[in-house]
């Protein structure tokens, strides 16, 4: 693994935009230098990286399922901060086998000893136009004789082709927050694979998801039925809201399903840890107290984007960050500093599809928090 210099193709916002990326300039603080999408350099891998890397991804989600089985068998959802009338929705949807899509896992790897796990998104994951089209082209228009490690794209069109969901179009749900555009770019892209699988999608706000009371069913503006939701909306906001206390009427079917719930929160490092202990793919996490940790990463179970977290490094030196997360309890994880590439620190996102891994996304940062001032660099593999 190393980070080389390269030249921006002529028009490569204008390129990147044309493939997907039309947030390139919003989704990133307006002050900052350094462009979201950062073709000046890119992350060069060995074949024998790359499919160490996909062994451990697919070891990891493994454990992760694992723990959801742990959780529903024991009933340690107080452990997650799930509601106790949501207990019950979770390990019927577990059950059931309910179908999930896709997560990213967030790794600290370069390129010597195992990858380290930081964290799962499993529900709302974003940087996935990125991840699966538009390093794919650059990598055609710069690199074209070599490799990237990227199915992304096939392996969701043929996810959606074995979900079997159903009659009916999918519906597509974004949240109007955003003023950003990422998660309405994402969702729409999640659209086009699932209609390149062959089904109808139609997409909706999910602020404009409405209940109809008298048939039991979530309806759209139209007043027809959702049957089936693919939401880049959070399960622990749609469950905290009255809107939620409707979907244990519902025959909707979610995309992600709501067992999901024990994969997005970060308090699913503590189980790993207790299930896997000493796993070299595992840094030591306990919950609402560092434990014996002298130095360790403090993040709120449910945060996002680098939030009300805060870091005390081996020299006791303390770093935090804004954010209004935390309320629902915090993690404590052992601080295992990012690489250091000229300064930069990359985290790796490494994409599962079903239970495989399917690609890998790179953010990388000048400071010690993956957060919204990140950059996306694009990957090869030498051939």
């Amino acid at each position: 693994m190393r980070r080389e210099r390269s030249v921006p193709r002529a028009g490569w916002a204008e390129k990147v935009e044309e493939h997907g990326l039309a947030f390139h300039e919003t989704a990133h603080p307006p002050h900052l230098a350094r462009p979201y999408w950062d073709e000046s350099v890119n992350y060069v891998f060995s074949m024998d990286e790359v499919l160490a890397l996909e062994e451990t991804v697919e070891e990891l989600h493994r454990m992760c399922l694992q723990a959801v089985e742990h959780v529903v068998t024991t009933g340690r959802y107080h452990v997650l901060g799930i509601p106790d009338w949501v207990a019950p929705l979770v390990e019927a949807s577990w059950r059931r086998r309910d179908p999930h899509l896709y997560g990213r896992f967030d790794l600290c790897y370069d390129g010597s000893g195992p990858a380290k796990l930081l964290e799962y998104n499993a529900d709302t994951p974003t940087s996935l136009v990125e991840s699966s089209v538009v390093q794919w082209y650059w990598l055609q228009d710069v690199h074209p004789g070599d490799d990237q490690w990227n199915s992304i794209h096939e392996r969701l069109v043929d996810r959606w082709k074995e979900m079997s969901l159903g009659p009916g179009p999918v519906h597509f749900a974004w949240t109007t927050e955003d003023e950003t555009g990422e998660e309405v770019m994402t969702i729409a892209y999640l659209q086009e694979t699932a209609e390149e699988a062959g089904l109808t999608g139609t997409g909706i706000a999910m602020e404009d998801v409405g209940w109809h009371a008298g048939r039991g069913r979530f309806v759209d503006l139209a007043e027809d039925e959702i049957r089936t939701l693919c939401k880049l909306y959070p399960w622990e906001w749609i469950v905290a809201e009255p809107f939620g206390r409707n979907v244990p009427q519902a025959p909707t079917a979610w995309i992600e399903p709501i067992w999901k719930m024990v994969l997005s929160n970060k308090a699913l490092l503590v189980l790993l840890w207790e299930l896997f202990p000493g796993h070299p793919n595992l840094l030591p996490a306990y919950l609402n107290t560092p434990g014996n940790l002298a130095s360790y990463v403090q993040k709120p179970l449910l945060g996002r984007e680098g939030a009300s977290m805060r870091i005390v490094t081996p020299d006791g030196r303390e770093q935090r960050t804004d954010g209004e997360y935390g309320r629902e309890g915090y993690v404590f994880q052992q601080f295992h500093p990012l690489p250091d590439f000229d300064g930069e620190h990359p985290v790796l996102g490494a994409w599962m599809v079903a239970d495989e891994a399917a690609g890998l996304g790179i953010r990388e940062t000048a400071g010690l928090i993956t957060d919204d001032t990140s950059s996306f660099v694009p990957h090869r593999i030498a051939g």
